[in-house]
């Protein structure tokens, strides 16, 4: 299905859940999606349900697509719009060769901190709920995998947009303050939609596709 911007994944499943029920009353549904996307992202949310779950752990190693907006010059706390602005910086000093540069260092497996606002589980509880509740997070570094990444256009010095390949665990928001970062400027993602998990495309707003059977497996 198609996750517009505004909602939470959790919110959609269970959506998914209510209508799973209203089919089959009688039966207990089980219910999972292929990866979290925050409120601000859209693109592709893979809804598995009943049998189909047993492809969850399947789905990490599977490459992942990612079209962002950077903007150049304001970091914030969680690395999207809806954070609070921890640092600014001077972008005139931004050209398209330097950010050819700076990209080529992330290709390849690397250590990378999630953000603070991350699903990832910390003490066995969310990150993102700890931080909600103003708890300091200290996030350890996680492995993560970038397969390839382009620039796909530049309006400089404000903002740039990226596509990228990875593995799943990675953290594009994270990538983004990284970038910053490296370039002394700090940064953020403006938009971020995930427009493919292996063969699985994004269907468009306002689309869901219902696989079965062999289909699940192409």
């Amino acid at each position: 299905m198609h996750k517009p911007v505004g909602p939470t994944s959790f919110s959609l499943v269970q959506d998914c859940i209510a209508q799973v029920k209203a089919r089959a009353p009688d039966r207990r549904p089980r219910v999972c999606h292929g990866g979290t996307l925050d409120p601000f992202a859209s693109g592709l949310l893979l809804m598995m349900v009943g049998s189909a779950t047993r492809l969850f752990d399947h789905l990490h190693a599977i490459p992942k697509v990612y079209r962002a907006t950077v903007r150049w010059g304001v970091e914030t706390d969680n690395g999207d719009p809806l954070g609070k602005v921890v640092s600014t910086g001077e972008t005139s000093g931004l050209s398209a060769e330097k950010l050819e540069e700076a990209l080529a260092t992330f290709v390849g497996w690397h250590e990378q901190v999630p953000p603070a606002t991350s699903a990832k589980r910390i003490g066995g509880e969310r990150a993102y709920v700890k931080a909600h509740r103003g708890e300091t997070v200290e996030m350890p570094p996680s492995r993560v995998y970038l397969h390839e990444a382009r620039w796909l256009a530049h309006e400089l010095p404000e903002k740039s947009e990226l596509e990228i390949t990875v593995r799943g665990g990675y953290y594009v928001r994270a990538l983004g303050r990284d970038l910053g970062r490296l370039l002394a400027c700090g940064a953020h993602l403006e938009t971020l939609q995930r427009t493919a998990i292996g063969p699985y495309q994004d269907p468009g707003l306002g689309q869901t596709v219902e696989v079965r059977g062999r289909a699940l497996l192409p």
